[in-house]
């Protein structure tokens, strides 16, 4: 074998070496060909979900319906309960047990959440932590939280076999449970009610020191049925304390025994209004159903009134809910209670809220009013609303969705001399408005649209951003969204510290930025810049419509948009949401062209004045200061013909080949020569990673604009570099050009979008150095009285 072989063998095993270290590395394909097809990475479709994205010809899931009754007690903050669970397996197959969530169990000091709980002590400084937090592993460590399960038995009061396994449990069936048939038990149990601003967590209590009350939110108080799809089998992944939940639709009967003074918010309808409300209340009631803004139901005089009462006695109210997929409520003898009816296409519900008279003058304003909006928005690119409540409670949660009732946390500040002086932040407002949105919204997804939290969070908090960020962009002009704008995601974009959207929630990093920011930027961009708004719009809603009630998976999403669009976006599904890569697109040059003649008479004059326009060698100018002396000058002689011509002179012979090159052209080809054009090439490289469709904005020296939009199939050849010609009229002189005017593309560079280069102009912040420590100086220092 000789060397040249040699050399070629060498060649192709290093190159088989770097195809199998890059599939090695990357065995999905997902940083390589850029506008790869999804297909191998998305599950194959079937009977139960078609590739078009829609639910198959044999979709199914399962039901869970509860008659359940509960007990608080406000003195020991305990809960105590009992349920009956009807189960029925829609599937295809036969179970031999069932798995429960529960989720309080997530309380237990030896729960796998806390102590799976990692701490950062280097986040603010080293060394240090907040003190929420330092406060929330002490508390954690000590309360005695968890379900305390008395009795598990079948419909006629047989002790059922089951095993707890941290946040779940396994129900061992003595028959198994074959499709289509339906199975009854019967649990028992009772909790300590954790107090939420202690251990943080998605319901519990707060504490009124100054009149001696507690507010509850009440949620994951019951065991639940986990989810059984087509995809998972059972979803029984534990509760770490993120990833949230994966429930299956039912009907509810939930009696609740409180202190009678007590009023009580909660999924579904009052079905006993006589018995726990007033006469006038229920007067109010109906009037708020026709109203056209907010009526109260219990006033500010009766919750103070409510506030200093401690009744010993008890009543229960009753509430039903058909076709929801969990059940919260929320219990207080502060609350005070607006209503107002919304009725509109296929909606007919009652928005209301609950709050504390701390909550005024914010709540009373704004929460009712936000809860409309955002149905009414909400149904626009959705569905309408279907339940015939919807419900904003103010407590210690900052913000959570379940069906039919959210928590939402933002008050005013009260002065603490005057409780008649409140003010509020324009950050608490706004807060307000958009927590309430966001929640209220939560009722489409995932209380709807019934997406697995627990393993994709992006696909309820994603899709719910989005349409909060188009909800507040309607409240009013100019809105401080926090999220949408694609301006608002680049810092992320371009930051180390992340994972790809479609991560298991618990493995999630930056999760707000992951699961919220990121993919609500993402569809923002694909309406108003990729899809445009009618088309986006119409897939959207065609995927809300199909999956209503029903649970998707992120490729039924996937699908469905490009089906009902009929757009091709597994580009944007790859770079977006498999990847970690960034938007920055560089415009690297831009290059002037005029069609050459091929006249010699035209071009040799061209070619000479080109060639007389460039900078004098700095050889040339020092020697003709200095004068040098020169040979030709000196004995004349020397010179020749080539000292009277130069290259750029024109011969006949030139001629004679440009007539013959003109003979042997087709009448089309000798047009061409002949345009008049401005011919531009626009150089573009791709640094981020993230391919994009690029957006011009043309500036001529006639000031006149062009804005030009390409396509990202322009990447399509070369997903790192890519040249875009652009032929103009000989009268358009190209003065300038911008890539991306309007931030639209989330590029973390837009410095490199302009040609020519801009000068950045920024701020120069001074600062004083700050003196050190003079302890001698301070020794003498008086103390303070304590305040």
């Amino acid at each position: 074998m000789n060397v040249n072989s040699l050399r070629r063998w060498g060649a192709a095993i290093f190159a088989m070496a770097g195809v199998n270290l890059a599939m090695a590395s990357d065995p999905l394909n997902v940083t390589g060909d850029k506008f790869r097809q999804l297909d191998e990475l998305l599950p194959t479709p079937n009977a139960y979900r078609t590739a078009s994205g829609a639910p198959g010809h044999a979709y199914w899931q399962q039901q869970a319906d509860y008659d359940i009754q509960v007990s608080l007690d406000d003195d020991k903050q305990l809960i105590t309960a009992s349920e009956t669970v009807t189960y029925t397996n829609n599937s295809p197959d036969t179970l031999r047990y069932l798995w429960l969530q529960l989720d309080q169990n997530r309380f237990k000091p030896d729960s796998m959440g806390n102590l799976a709980t990692p701490v950062d002590l280097e986040s603010i400084a080293p060394d240090t932590i907040p003190f929420g937090v330092f406060r929330r592993q002490v508390v954690a460590d000590e309360f005695p939280g968890g379900y305390q399960i008395s009795r598990v038995a079948d419909s006629k009061g047989r002790e059922l076999a089951h095993t707890i396994v941290d946040t779940g449990m396994r129900i061992d069936l003595p028959q198994p449970l074959k499709s289509g048939e339906q199975v009854r038990f019967q649990i028992d149990w009772s909790y300590k009610v954790i107090e939420q601003k202690a251990l943080g967590g998605r319901s519990g209590y707060e504490y009124f020191e100054r009149d001696d009350n507690y507010l509850y939110e009440i949620a994951q108080w019951f065991p639940r049925m986990a989810a059984y799809n087509d995809v998972s089998g059972w979803q029984n992944k534990p509760f770490l304390g993120r990833g949230e939940f994966a429930l299956e639709f039912g009907n509810y009967r939930v009696a609740i025994n409180v202190p009678a003074d007590h009023v009580v918010a909660a999924t579904g309808v009052l079905q006993n209004p006589e018995e726990v409300l007033t006469r006038e209340q229920r007067a109010r009631l109906k009037k708020a159903r026709t109203a056209q803004k907010p009526v109260m139901i219990i006033t500010k005089e009766e919750a103070l009134k409510n506030e200093k009462s401690r009744s010993k006695k008890r009543k229960t109210w009753i509430f039903e809910a058909e076709n929801v997929r969990d059940f919260s409520w929320a219990s207080s003898r502060k609350f005070l209670w607006d209503a107002q009816g919304y009725k509109k296409g296929g909606t007919d519900t009652l928005a209301m809220s609950f709050y504390p008279e701390e909550g005024m003058p914010l709540w009373d304003k704004y929460s009712t009013e936000t809860i409309i909006h955002t149905m009414d928005v909400y149904n626009r690119y959705s569905f309408d609303y279907p339940y015939p409540v919807s419900i904003s409670v103010n407590g210690p949660v900052g913000g959570m969705e379940y069906p039919m009732i959210t928590f939402n946390g933002p008050r005013p500040e009260i002065d603490d001399e005057d409780r008649s002086k409140r003010t509020y932040s324009r950050t608490t407002k706004y807060g307000l408005i958009s927590v309430i949105i966001h929640e209220v919204g939560h009722n489409y997804f995932p209380m709807i649209v019934n997406s697995d939290e627990r393993q994709w969070t992006w696909m309820d908090e994603g899709l719910n951003t989005f349409l909060q960020f188009l909800a507040e962009q309607e409240w009013e002009e100019k809105y401080p969204s926090r999220r949408g704008d694609a301006r608002k995601i680049v810092d992320y974009m371009k930051s180390d510290n992340q994972v790809p959207i479609m991560t298991n929630s618990e493995s999630i990093l930056q999760f707000g930025n992951n699961a919220y920011g990121k993919p609500a930027t993402a569809l923002n961009i694909l309406r108003e810049s990729i899809m445009g708004r009618e088309l986006f719009d119409f897939a959207f809603r065609e995927y809300a419509q199909r999956w209503k009630f029903k649970r998707p998976m992120p490729a039924d999403f996937f699908r469905t948009m490009e089906d009902a669009s009929g757009m091709d976006l597994d580009w944007f599904w790859r770079g977006w949401f498999y990847t970690t890569d960034h938007v920055d697109i560089s415009l690297d040059q831009v290059r002037h062209y005029t069609v050459g003649t091929k006249n010699p008479d035209i071009e040799g004059p061209w070619k000479r004045e080109q060639h007389n326009s460039e900078p004098e060698t700095i050889t040339a100018i020092e020697n003709r200061a200095r004068k040098l002396p020169r040979i030709v000058d000196a004995k004349p002689e020397l010179a020749d013909f080539y000292n009277k011509h130069d290259e750029f002179d024109v011969s006949n012979a030139d001629r004679n080949s440009y007539r013959d090159m003109l003979a042997g052209l087709e009448d089309w080809e000798r047009d061409m020569l002949s345009v008049e054009s401005n011919v531009y090439v626009l150089d573009f490289s791709n640094i981020g990673g993230l391919v994009m469709p690029l957006f011009l904005r043309l500036e001529y020296e006639d000031g006149t604009v062009e804005d030009l939009r390409i396509p990202a199939e322009i990447w399509a050849k070369n997903s790192r570099k890519t040249s875009k010609m652009l032929v103009r009229d000989k009268n358009k002189i190209l003065k300038s050009v911008i890539l991306d005017p309007h931030w639209e593309t989330a590029d973390v560079n837009v410095e490199n979008n302009y040609y020519p280069r801009r000068i950045i102009k920024s701020r120069l912040e001074l600062f004083k150095e700050e003196k050190r420590r003079n302890l001698m100086k301070d020794w003498d220092t008086e103390l303070k009285e304590k305040g």
